[in-house]
């Protein structure tokens, strides 16, 4: 009888224990070891997950590398093969980013993160950041960005080890952990990384390029990026320090009993319980003492203290469902009092911690005041906080997402919280497209509504080209028609919310200079509103607003001493042209300055109905507001600022201005473009 060798039914017998183990184990954990001492990973064998391996996250260089074997006990645990106790693998954070390169704002939003990687006080000394690379502790970070300017991407690691306190530097780790990368994904890394002692927990930026040693782009595998880069540097850190023993790891979780945050014992803690209960009569099998379910147990009467478990029975708890979130809302509480803590003592201010103010969620009202200190709301440095000293006594931490404004330490800020809302436009377009089987232009526009004038029709189409720009879901025909859809009003909803999420707060510099010069500041001032909007009774008297009170005083007094206002009785009377003659005399003065630097002249002020046209050669911020300076070959002018123009700076431009002083301003010169001014 023919048989085929290649053809066979594989049937598991019964498992039996392994010896040298504590009690028996099943065949899939030993399969799972055995494979894990292979150098392979349970989940890209046929016996796990069935869609890791189509997934691609095994896809790209170093998932070949093979890490130290773990067993089957808490993640970084194994026995000491000289002392048979249990050990600890020393313990490192890493947290991963791969960040896209192209475009004209990707770069510059790389040349951002860098400056802000460097900025002052992250040092160990309280100084500025100093990039350093494999052989040189005085990187050039503009020249890394440059060497990497045509790369696809870029890789953003925070390596943070838990004993980082230990050291005075991380260079020597970061370099030998870069150094194993290297040989783990076969290629030379081109590389920069900086220190930060900044936090309570010491840590290293590691920017890396995504290109080979020979010009390829750099593919890392994610199951590396996610377990490998961790696993090495835990491995390097172990090496140097010590595996750490089960007595000093239950030490450190013994402090965790009594945290207002979510700890290492509170996820053990979700780990274990079953349907939100928690029962601790049994200590796990590997728990030889019962000591570390002592400390559960300590940690579950701490939270039912809390109040976010309640006792069940003996031993047993039943979790509150949100108790993981409010856990983590209290580390982060914590976590924003110790910065404002923090910020208050550099700029050495005393200011009481029962004035602090974290959560604005429910109050529209803007916070005014002087910006102490700014920060990154998380670790990859994306959103921003400000620690601002407000008017009413209060010390305010916002946080105001991507926003790019710039908010000089010490400069005095309005900040208003950004409510997502449809526009008046938006709801206007709906409606002639809904009456107009869903399409939109300046002729429908006008036949709809004869009143509307041909400013307003051009702006309801620039707020479709936005809209258009950003992928909203309007659609311009060749004609010039829009095609709107008939949820429009969803879907520009929906986008106001992305952005309200990306930039939740509106930001206006009203201030650059200290407020003994703001108070005989011959431009318009804040003070001058806050003095004749008679809402002095809102400034405290104490804090920041008992210096601004004391500013309004002087200035008050050069007010009248100027000639810009009276005093009558009791009163102070300001003259209705104060703002103008403060503002032509600050625009005079600038002017001045521009024209001896420029060699040409200044032409005033623009005229409604003139045209103008020039390059756009910088932006200058004046107390009355920004400008842009324009220049053609014989004169400049100085037009208000817009954002748009940033990507316009040294490009021609040209545009007409309205009679509200503001400029439709067209890309190039005779040339009919999108305009891009309101």
């Amino acid at each position: 009888m023919a048989t085929d060798d290649d053809q066979f039914e594989l049937k598991l017998a019964r498992a039996r224990s392994i010896t040298g183990l504590r009690g028996a184990r099943s065949l899939q954990s030993q399969l799972i070891g055995r494979i894990g001492r292979a150098g392979g990973n349970w989940k890209t064998t046929s016996l796990g997950s069935a869609g890791s391996r189509a997934s691609g996250r095994f896809n790209g260089r170093g998932r070949a590398a093979k890490l130290s074997a773990r067993f089957n006990r808490p993640s970084g645990w194994s026995v000491d093969a000289m002392s048979g106790m249990w050990v600890r693998t020393r313990r490192v954070l890493v947290k991963a980013r791969v960040v896209k390169l192209a475009g004209a704002k990707a770069a510059g939003a790389a040349s951002a993160h860098l400056r802000y990687l460097q900025r002052d006080g992250v040092s160990r000394g309280g100084e500025h950041g100093s990039f350093y690379s494999t052989f040189s502790d005085d990187a050039d970070g503009k020249a890394f960005l440059e060497r990497g300017a045509g790369d696809r991407h870029q890789f953003r690691f925070i390596v943070s080890p838990e004993d980082g306190a230990s050291f005075d530097t991380l260079q020597s780790f970061t370099r030998e952990l870069v150094a194993q990368m290297e040989q783990d994904l076969g290629t030379t890394l081109d590389w920069i990384a900086v220190d930060h002692f900044d936090t309570g927990h010491p840590h290293t930026h590691l920017l890396v390029r995504g290109a080979t040693e020979d010009g390829k782009v750099l593919n890392i595998a994610g199951d590396y990026i996610a377990h490998g880069i961790r696993g090495r540097a835990s491995e390097i850190m172990t090496r140097w320090l010590g595996p750490q023993t089960e007595l000093e790891v239950r030490e450190q979780l013994s402090q965790e009993i009594g945290a207002e945050r979510l700890t290492k014992l509170d996820r053990d803690v979700l780990a274990r319980a079953e349907d939100n209960v928690l029962d601790l009569r049994q200590p796990a099998r590997w728990d030889g003492d019962g000591s570390y379910q002592q400390l559960l147990i300590g940690r579950a009467r701490e939270l039912e203290r809390m109040g976010l478990a309640e006792r069940e029975g003996p031993l047993a708890w039943r979790l509150d469902p949100a108790m993981e979130q409010t856990l983590t809302d209290l580390g982060r509480r914590g976590d924003i009092i110790r910065t404002i803590h923090r910020a208050m003592t550099v700029a050495k201010l005393e200011r009481r911690p029962e004035f602090y103010v974290i959560d604005r969620a429910d109050d529209e009202a803007p916070v005014l005041g002087k910006v102490v200190y700014r920060g990154a709301a998380d670790d990859h440095h994306d959103p921003r906080y400000l620690v601002i000293d407000g008017i009413d006594g209060r010390t305010h931490y916002l946080e105001i997402g991507r926003n790019a404004d710039e908010t000089p330490i010490g400069s005095v800020i309005s900040v208003q919280q950004v409510r997502p809302a449809l526009r008046k436009a938006d709801r206007t377009i709906e409606e002639i497209a809904r009456a107009n089987d869903g399409l939109y232009s300046e002729d429908i526009h006008l036949a709809h509504d004869p009143s509307a004038t041909d400013d307003y029709v051009k702006a309801h189409v620039r707020r479709l080209e936005a809209l258009c720009r950003r992928g909203v879901g309007v659609e311009r025909q060749p004609d010039g028609t829009w095609v709107v859809p008939p949820d429009h009003a969803d879907r520009v909803l929906e986008h106001e919310k992305r952005a309200a999420r990306a930039a939740p707060v509106r930001i206006q510099v009203l201030a650059v200079q200290a407020l003994e010069q703001e108070a005989t500041a011959r431009a318009p001032s804040w003070l001058d509103r806050q003095l004749r909007s008679g809402q002095s009774t809102e400034i405290a008297k104490h804090g920041y607003g008992a210096e601004v009170r004391q500013a309004m005083v002087r200035r008050q007094q050069w007010l009248i001493e100027q000639g810009l206002a009276e005093q009558r009785g009791d009163q102070v009377l300001y003259h209705s042209d104060m703002d103008q003659r403060l503002r032509r005399a600050e625009l005079r003065v600038v002017a001045a300055r521009l024209s001896k630097e420029l060699g040409i002249d200044f032409s005033g002020e623009p005229i409604p109905g003139e045209r103008i046209s020039g390059v756009v050669r910088r932006r200058v911020n004046l107390s009355s507001g920004s400008f842009a300076v324009v220049e053609n070959s014989r004169e400049f002018m100085l037009v208000p600022w817009r954002p748009v123009l940033e990507r316009q700076i040294g490009r021609e431009i040209s545009g007409v201005v309205r009679s509200s002083g503001s400029i439709s301003w067209t890309l190039g010169r005779e040339r009919q473009g999108p305009e891009i001014g309101m």
